[in-house]
């Protein structure tokens, strides 16, 4: 997909990241594509619903309970695909018309995939500690929860012992990708600090 050219894309990826731009657009600016943007609220009563990771447009942006404040979803106008993913659980699918100025709230509820189980003889351990601890954390390829599921007293991840990818992924910083090969019973402790990057946010799409 090709990312938009214009204000809006500066502004948007501004949003996304949390972090200010005042030296490539004048304040007036600034404001006038505020109130083009349209807002998306995501609601979830469960702490498997909060804790679950939000995709826009394939692009993952964080989870449920974190979207709001100065990370509130700010959306260009028009149609967005947006999913709520969790490990163990069947994905929720959403697609959402934003209107510049106004709010469109989603409620969410995750319920768990009788398919799912652990994989069979998975003996070993693999903790995260990652910045931030947000990002969305991808095994072999499939969503498996963030760094904070995964780091910390009392929480790892279990995974079969033999090779594995790992790939780390947030909005607005480069993908982090290694591969493990733990030993049965081993135990991997995974350190990094994610880099800030220029990829384009899942919101930037212009709607035509």
């Amino acid at each position: 997909m090709r990312r938009p050219v214009g204000l809006w894309t500066e502004v948007s990826l501004a949003i996304l990241a949390g972090v200010l731009l005042p030296f490539f657009l004048p304040f007036s600016a600034a404001a006038q594509s505020n109130r083009v943007l349209g807002q998306v609220e995501i609601e979830g009563k469960t702490n498997v619903d909060k804790s679950s990771g939000v995709w826009v447009d394939g692009q993952y942006v964080g989870f449920v309970k974190e979207l709001k404040g100065d990370k509130k979803l700010l959306l260009l106008p028009g149609e967005h695909k947006i999913e709520v993913r969790q490990a163990g659980y069947s994905t929720v699918k959403e697609e959402v018309n934003v209107q510049p100025g106004k709010k469109t709230t989603l409620s969410v509820h995750l319920l768990r995939d009788a398919r799912a189980q652990f994989p069979h003889g998975a003996t070993s351990q693999i903790k995260l500690k990652v910045t931030p601890d947000r990002a969305a954390v991808f095994v072999d390829g499939g969503y498996v929860g963030t760094p904070h599921d995964f780091g910390g007293v009392g929480r790892a991840m279990v995974i079969a012992p033999g090779k594995h990818q790992i790939r780390i992924a947030l909005a607005g910083y480069q993908d982090f990708v290694t591969e493990v090969n733990p030993r049965p019973n081993q135990k991997i402790t995974i350190k990094t600090d994610l880099i800030p990057g220029n990829q384009p946010g899942p919101m930037l799409k212009s709607h035509r």
